[in-house]
């Protein structure tokens, strides 16, 4: 069949009605065992072992840490891939390459395409998940493109992740915090097992956050394999000069992200790999600093604490619509923490703050709310998913907590309405779900 963008809309359709995802379906996605992914990579012919690795796992925090890894490996000019997940407007967002030159291309649609035309047999037969497809896809493209190294996050977990199937150079493990008990563990020590099963022989792992519950279940797993392990907060000071002043993600809690990549990078570059491939430059170190700093730029990574729209000075007596707006893919208790933190930082900035709120209903909203800002007008509204919590049962929830809040279950009229009520001195704050950003995406911001 030839390709037509007619005949791709058609393929990603099937795709997802054949595969469900874990956006569309939540942790029914998860799949226990890496059997399917491991016959699935053999018949592409190992397409993964064809280019250096990096693998990154954690709760929170790896896909910006992911990202800034991938714009520093291609600073110091190594074509880079980046595999991440989920996407927020595109599918095609999950595998991108990473150009020395500062640009990045996501896959074509031919490539989709071809990948589908030339497995589709392979896939029907194995019956992959959509996540173990859409990994091998990305470990195809990354060879056919033959690029030098990737950087590969991890989906849900560690240990039975379908990127686990991988050897790197180097493991990273950004953070632990209760998520996906069912599957992962109702405690940290069980989630920090998950998480550490990417640890593998002899590669050496950094750990971005440990807590006196999991860092004695990493050390474990790291004597097990033989693996050199590093806690990014045991370092007396940053092995690389940065800061969040001087990135393009923004977000307080970034600081935590940059200790772990500093940290990782520190340890890359003592590996023989990263030896010949980074420290060989003379001017290794201002290229990383350099990628880094531009990270969201050069990776296209969006919604880290990112200004959607900047205040406009009013004109005339109605400056209605011109409030600044940020946007968090924040989703979880852990991420809220620090999210509150910031909100109460910056409340002083402004004369009020419009937060647009949805989340999906498998998310542990209780939790979640013991860290929500309170000195907020709240706007709830409902993601455009069919895991969605809708905006009245948020609500209900919400009272429980002594937070109220106007209910609007449109994500596009949430907006309007926040647009309505909020000055060019206010501020618009939208977090809760990727499925929320990406609806506020796709008004055009």
């Amino acid at each position: 069949m030839e390709f037509s963008e007619k005949e791709y809309e058609a393929l990603i359709n099937w795709l997802y009605s054949q595969f469900p995802s874990y956006q569309v379906v939540g942790d029914r996605a998860f799949k226990m065992e890496l059997g399917a992914m491991n016959a699935f990579n053999e018949v592409l012919g190992y397409p993964d072992r064809s280019f250096a690795k990096i693998h990154v796992a954690g709760t929170n925090g790896k896909g910006s840490t992911s990202s800034m890894l991938a714009s520093a490996l291609a600073s110091c000019g190594l074509r880079t891939g980046l595999y991440t997940s989920p996407h927020l407007t595109d599918f095609r967002e999950r595998m991108k390459i990473i150009e020395p030159d500062g640009s990045y291309e996501l896959i074509s649609r031919e490539e989709v395409f071809g990948f589908f035309e030339r497995n589709r047999k392979s896939i029907e037969s194995i019956a992959p998940s959509f996540f173990e497809i859409t990994t091998s896809m990305a470990f195809d493209f990354f060879a056919r493109e033959k690029v030098d190294v990737a950087v590969i996050e991890v989906g849900l977990g560690g240990r039975l992740d379908a990127t686990n199937i991988i050897t790197p150079e180097l493991s990273v493990i950004t953070n632990i915090s209760l998520e996906h008990c069912q599957y992962l563990g109702y405690t940290l020590p069980e989630v920090a097992g998950e998480k550490a099963g990417i640890i593998k022989p002899g590669v050496p792992v950094v750990i971005g956050e440990a807590l006196p519950e999991t860092r004695p279940v990493f050390e474990a797993k790291a004597a097990e394999k033989g693996s050199p392990i590093w806690f990014a907060e045991d370092a007396a000071e940053l092995f690389l000069p940065l800061s969040t002043e001087d990135m393009d993600l923004q977000g307080d809690y970034q600081s935590r992200n940059i200790r772990t990549l500093s940290e990782a990078v520190h340890r890359l570059v003592e590996t023989p790999w990263g030896r010949a491939h980074i420290a060989s430059l003379p001017d290794w170190k201002e290229r990383v600093i350099d990628g880094v700093r531009h990270a969201a730029l050069r990776t296209g990574l969006r919604a880290r604490w990112e200004t959607f729209r900047s205040a406009s000075a009013p004109s005339g007596e109605d400056d209605r619509g011109k409030a600044r707006i940020i946007a968090d893919t924040g989703h979880n208790a852990h991420a809220f923490r620090w999210i509150r933190e910031q909100i109460d930082k910056i409340g002083c900035d402004y004369d009020n703050i419009f937060f647009i709120f949805g989340v999906v209903a498998d998310k542990d909203i209780h939790a979640i709310a013991e860290f929500l800002p309170r000195d907020v007008n709240y706007i709830l509204t409902s993601p455009s998913s069919p895991r969605a919590l809708s905006a009245g049962e948020l609500a209900n929830v919400l009272s429980d907590y002594g937070i109220g809040g106007r209910v609007v279950p449109n994500p596009a009229e949430a907006l309007a309405e926040a647009d309505r009520l909020a000055g060019s001195g206010d501020l618009i704050f939208i977090a809760g779900s990727n499925y929320l950003i990406s609806d506020i995406i796709a008004l055009g911001l």
